[in-house]
């Protein structure tokens, strides 16, 4: 899984495997629970190559502390524990492996809650597993991680109602697990890499052919397991005088 120093490595290497492959897996499970958006925000845009399934014809507004992600005339450089909107001001909310890096979860969840309006939608994939940290996360700029259970919590204790939830990267978690244990194992004056690790071009169509087989399960079922959480969720209420 991705590894670096500061801000987000899709930047810089958007055609690597994992951000290729994410892409189609978040798009497989949370597209379905877009609805029909009028208004989107796209909070931690930086990864924006990850989430081109979530463009479409409505207005879409980007946040990020990296200004480098954001899109021009539609893009706030600032942060998730305290958006710069209005209550309500979107029906659509993607937050992609955001919340990890909020000092307070309480914060963050609540800020999503309320930027969004009463029948809209948010969209989360946050890593999985504590027993997982490694120097990755800390040079990530990581909190925690989750297991799906507890970003099942904290989305409840938002106030908003999980539509589905489900873990994924389950074909690639064997390599993951091993490569965490590696990392412990490490002599701790050993050096460390900075950017993505390099795979080779075999390596490379494997990790995405394990990749398109979880997309295969996923439009028909959740994963047990897997070095990633996504959610789908929406708040109670009425939309443009309708249902939720």
């Amino acid at each position: 899984m991705p590894t670096t120093a500061t801000g987000s490595a899709s930047l810089d290497q958007p055609d690597y495997w994992w951000y290729r492959a994410r892409s189609e897996l978040l798009r497989t499970v949370l597209e379905e629970h877009m609805g029909a958006p009028t208004r989107a925000l796209d909070v931690g845009s930086a990864d924006g190559p990850s989430v081109g399934w979530m463009h479409g014809g409505h207005p879409r507004f980007t946040l990020d502390i990296d200004p480098r992600g954001l899109e021009r005339g539609r893009g706030v450089c600032g942060s998730a524990s305290a958006l710069p909107f209005k209550d309500g001001a979107f029906d659509l909310v993607g937050a992609f492996d955001v919340v990890e890096h909020c000092p307070s979860e309480v914060e963050v969840m609540g800020e999503l809650a309320r930027v969004l309006a009463p029948g809209g939608h948010l969209l989360l994939s946050v890593p999985a597993y504590q027993w997982a940290w490694s120097d990755h996360d800390v040079r990530a700029g990581h909190f925690r991680r989750y297991t799906l259970r507890r970003l099942e919590r904290a989305v409840d204790a938002a106030g908003l109602r999980v539509d589905r939830s489900t873990y994924a990267f389950m074909g690639v978690f064997p390599l993951f697990a091993a490569d965490r244990i590696r990392r412990r194992l490490r002599p701790p004056g050993e050096p460390r890499a900075q950017k993505l690790d390099e795979v080779g071009t075999a390596t490379e169509r494997m990790l995405l052919g394990l990749s398109r087989v979880d997309a295969r399960l996923l439009r028909r079922h959740d994963l047990p397991f897997g070095s990633s959480v996504f959610l789908a969720a929406h708040k109670p209420g009425t939309r443009h005088g309708g249902p939720a």
